[in-house]
């Protein structure tokens, strides 16, 4: 047996991913400390309840409720308990002890992640956070380091397990938003409280981690456009559905060009894609990033986007990264945010639109609702009526517009709601993937 150096790595969290980490950090010791060129000794792993039931069996004398004792002294520690405190202090007490950190906290990275780098930067550690963004799916080491020599244009991801489940089953099977989310929470994909998925938090920080490392810049939490999916009903599933689109809740992160120079917009909606699409075929609880760049092109990357032995596939990727740097030795890769892009509001964004109305059955109604369209800047490209039957007194309008300010299109919307034709606005859909 190779005679390697030891590296102490502390683990914090015991859950579905941090289970599976120390049973694969135990089960895989001398393949990785091979790999790494150096032995990863799991020293301890810190939880809040030492009788707990986990998934794996845990040696009973590595566990601990005292973190701190465990970070003290250690060469990579591993924060794998979520939420913002106290993961937020144990990090920093990790980096600030000359530890380097691994973590898949999504959360604490959306909020504090500049904090977070920026202690690192002080004394030559490295924050490594490949299972932060999609789970098992390699895509911070390609956005950071692949594409580093790129300029990346746009994102669109399918970030969330969860939601797309949901989505999927409604499209394929034609079932209703509160049944099939009853069924992923019977499965484990949602939680008894499901808010941070169906209402799009979740995606949220996973996009403001995606466009910061795509573009260079600092992308606050609170400027990503956030809208989540429970308005969507098996009325709008069906309509996407003969127009040629699939629903799915998609993090878009887009360079734009502005007045004074470039821009950038990050948002998390549900959108209208287009059946060929990649991102179409994404199916169950993956997830998918789809990027493109300036010289590579297209580039996607698909796989699953949560799970506890997936998911710590990227978390002991990054370990071993971890261990390779400090048996080479030097200070760590800080985060690049120098371009300091401007990041727009929503307002700001232009794409297409696919609005569904209900009218009266009567003439002229088609061509008011043409003249306030026109009026508010909005172009129609495509519009379709069906009526209900021979006795109903209104009809449905689909229509499909081209490019318009997101601006434009939400006054004009509202001012068909105010028409005295339109009976109710039934939805406005976003169309992605142009």
């Amino acid at each position: 047996m190779t005679d390697y150096r030891r590296l102490r790595v502390a683990l914090l969290g015991a859950g579905a991913v941090g289970s599976q980490v120390a049973s694969l950090l135990r089960q895989h010791a001398d393949e990785l400390a091979d790999r790494a060129g150096a032995r990863l000794e799991l020293v301890g792993i810190a939880v809040r309840d030492l009788d707990a039931q986990r998934d794996v069996e845990l040696p009973r004398e590595l566990l601990t409720t005292d973190a701190e004792s465990l970070i003290v002294g250690a060469d990579i520690v591993i924060e794998l308990m979520g939420g913002i405190e106290p993961a937020r202090e144990y990090l920093l007490q990790a980096i600030n002890s000359g530890a380097d950190v691994v973590t898949a906290n999504k959360a604490l990275l959306a909020t504090h992640g500049p904090e977070i780098f920026d202690a690192a930067d002080q004394v030559g550690a490295e924050v490594y956070y490949e299972a932060a963004a999609a789970g098992a799916i390699p895509i911070i080491r390609p956005l950071r380091d692949s594409l580093a020599g790129d300029r990346v244009q746009r994102i669109m991801g399918i970030v969330n397990g969860t939601t797309n489940y949901i989505l999927d089953r409604m499209d394929t099977e034609g079932a209703e938003f509160g049944d099939v989310l009853a069924d992923a929470q019977r499965l484990g994909y949602a939680e008894a409280d499901p808010t941070a998925d169906v209402e799009g938090y979740d995606a949220a920080q996973k996009a403001a981690i995606l466009a910061s490392l795509a573009f260079h810049t600092t992308v606050p939490l609170e400027s990503v456009h956030r809208e989540g999916i429970t308005a969507i009903d098996k009325t709008m599933m069906d309509a996407a559905r003969h127009a040629g689109y699939v629903i799915k809740l998609l993090a878009v992160c887009e360079r734009l060009s502005g007045d004074s120079g470039e821009e950038i917009s990050v948002r998390v909606y549900p959108a209208l894609i287009d059946r060929t699409h990649p991102l179409a075929s994404v199916h169950g609880a993956n997830n998918a990033v789809f990027v493109q760049a300036e010289a590579a092109g297209s580039l996607m990357f698909y796989g699953a986007g949560a799970g506890g032995v997936q998911t710590a596939s990227a978390v002991l990727g990054d370990v071993v990264s971890a261990a390779r740097r400090h048996i080479a030795g030097g200070v760590g890769v800080g985060e690049s945010t120098l371009a300091n892009l401007p990041i727009v509001p929503i307002g700001r964004v232009t794409t297409r639109y696919q609005i569904t109305l209900e009218v009266a059955d009567q003439p002229g109604v088609l061509a008011t609702v043409a003249g306030i369209l026109s009026d508010g800047r909005v172009s129609i490209a495509t519009v379709e009526q069906t009526v209900a039957g021979e006795d109903a007194r209104t009809a449905r309008l689909e229509i499909g517009t081209h490019k318009a300010l997101e601006q434009d299109l939400s006054e004009t919307v509202d001012r068909l709601a105010a028409s005295g034709v339109v009976e109710r606005v039934v939805s406005v859909l976003r169309v992605e993937g142009d």
